[in-house]
């Protein structure tokens, strides 16, 4: 341990006799790493906390019992000693000593106490005060760092878009005109409107971020609720108004187990590959998990109902039955966005993904949402009307379409982006990307396409085939025991991208 660790360690003793409490807690060590002087202040202000306003906040919080006597030595709680455990694991990673910089990393990391309060307040992720720790701070009298822009002012500056995204929506126009004008083969137009659909997912999903970032927490968190996977939902409309009810529910199978191989397997192995161990919330991990396990449950029952029951006649209650199952799973996932966005907020803290150059006003947000949203409608209505007969001309079958490449078209931006997140460190928001999407199509999507198939005259029902059932719940298992612990390795992507393959092989022998 270093001079500045013993240290530190016996300040956060003395701010806990200053302030009266009988045992030494993760606030005292912060308290320590606060005074005047110390790393923990520039740290705050660069990522936007007054540090008097934090000194408050956690000398209000400690626990309060009968004070010791000067000589009796005060005892860590369970959280002080988890903190000096976690510093004391990252020094040996890093190969150094315990070090005032591990404390402070440690502190700010804590997923419960007043600083989780103080930095979930604020909006503030783990991986963010993590690329502040390990930014050098300015000197006093360096020059200001060159903006990333050009000298125009704010509300001129344009964001970059990516360079993939503008080349595919060359793709739109040609589908429209394939499909349209030409009446050209399916293949083309089915392979061209699987391309146009792609940069104008990432244009939904980039609009509903700049909207939610001006909406603040919990609207926004709601936003991101509803838009997070409005092109998949769009192209199962489609298809469900065409009467492809077989490709709709393999798409919402194929859709969580994209998010949860797939997506999860390439940001772990993106994230870990200049790391020796990942770390991300526990908490957000085991309750997605939770909820998928849920979600296995609910596409079990019907599934078991319609072995137990395979005559013709016990289909209608079928149908009554994935009704009412639908409804129990969005009443839950209306009970987990309570949950999330309001009373156990602070458990999840993390922030809205980064935004590139200037926040987009309202007005030009909601313009490129509904702009987008057009766009898939129409090459989601190209994309089906060929699926048919494209994919047979292919060589794959159905099953293989909804479960493996209409998922991977619809939450490609997403892909990309839990990828990009997590590169660069910031492996919570990846898994959450992966996460977040995996109950929203189980819990959400899926429930209201039965209801839509309702309205439309379809039988959407929950019932799917033992092979989906049973992949999606080993996959659940699988998740769950790589993120239950909150850690990770490269290799533990790498296993579930393993899984994720033999799903496909599976599904192509179909």
């Amino acid at each position: 341990m270093s001079e500045s660790a013993e240290q530190a360690l016996a300040q956060a003793r003395e701010e806990a006799r200053r302030l009266g409490h009988d045992s030494i807690g993760a606030e005292h060590i912060l308290l320590a790493l606060l005074r005047p002087g110390g790393m923990a202040e520039p740290v705050l202000r660069r990522i936007g906390l007054e540090p008097d306003e934090v000194r408050a906040r956690l000398a209000a919080g400690g626990r309060r019992g009968r004070p010791r006597p000067g000589g009796e030595e005060l005892a860590h709680t369970s959280h002080a000693k988890r903190l000096i455990e976690v510093a004391s694991k990252e020094a040996r990673e890093a190969g150094t000593e315990l070090s005032t910089e591990h404390l402070l990393l440690a502190a700010l990391h804590e997923p419960r106490g007043a600083m989780a309060r103080i930095l979930s307040d604020a909006g503030i992720s783990p991986a963010r005060v993590r690329a502040e720790i390990d930014s050098p701070a300015p000197a006093k009298n360096a020059p200001a760092p060159r903006p990333a822009h050009s000298g125009l002012p704010p509300h001129l500056q344009k964001s970059r878009t990516p360079r993939w995204r503008l080349v595919l929506l060359a793709a739109l126009p040609v589908s429209i005109l394939l499909g349209y004008v030409l009446h050209a083969p399916a293949v083309w137009i089915f392979i061209t409107a699987c391309l146009g659909v792609l940069p104008l997912a990432g244009y939904m999903g980039e609009a509903t971020e700049h909207l939610a970032h001006r909406t603040g927490p919990t609207v926004g968190g709601l936003l991101n609720a509803t838009f997070g996977n409005a092109a998949e939902l769009i192209i199962a409309l489609v298809a469900l108004r065409a009467g492809l009810v077989d490709l709709v529910k393999a798409s919402i199978t194929g859709s969580i187990l994209g998010n949860l191989l797939l997506i999860m397997g390439l940001a772990i192995v993106a994230g870990g590959l200049n790391r020796p161990e990942l770390r991300f919330n526990r908490t957000n991990a085991g309750m997605s998990s939770g909820m998928l396990a849920l979600s296995v449950v609910a596409l079990g029952f019907p599934a078991l109902y319609h072995a137990v029951h395979p005559e013709a006649a016990a289909r209608a209650a079928e149908l009554h039955m994935s009704e009412a199952v639908a409804l129990i799973l969005i009443l839950t996932y209306g009970c987990s966005l309570l949950f999330t966005l309001r009373t156990h907020r602070r458990l999840f803290g993390g922030e809205a993904h980064p935004l590139e150059g200037p926040v987009w006003s309202p007005r030009k947000a909601l313009l490129i949402l509904a702009g987008a949203t057009v766009g898939v409608a129409i090459e989601s209505e190209l994309l089906v009307h060929a699926a048919t007969e494209a994919t047979e001309t292919i060589g794959l079958s159905p099953i293989f379409l909804g479960l493996i490449v209409i998922p991977i078209i619809g939450n490609a931006a997403e892909h990309a982006a839990a990828v990009v997140l997590s590169r660069k460190g910031q492996i919570d928001l990846g898994l959450q990307i992966a996460l977040g999407s995996s109950t929203q199509i189980a819990l959400l999507v899926a429930p209201v396409l039965v209801f839509a198939g309702v309205l439309m005259g379809q039988d959407m029902n929950l019932v799917f085939r033992p092979f989906e059932v049973l992949a999606l719940g080993m996959a659940t298992a699988v998740t769950a025991i790589i993120t239950l612990d909150g850690e990770s390795h490269w290799f533990e992507g790498v296993q579930l991208l393993a899984v994720y393959l033999m799903v496909a092989v599976g599904a192509f022998f179909l």
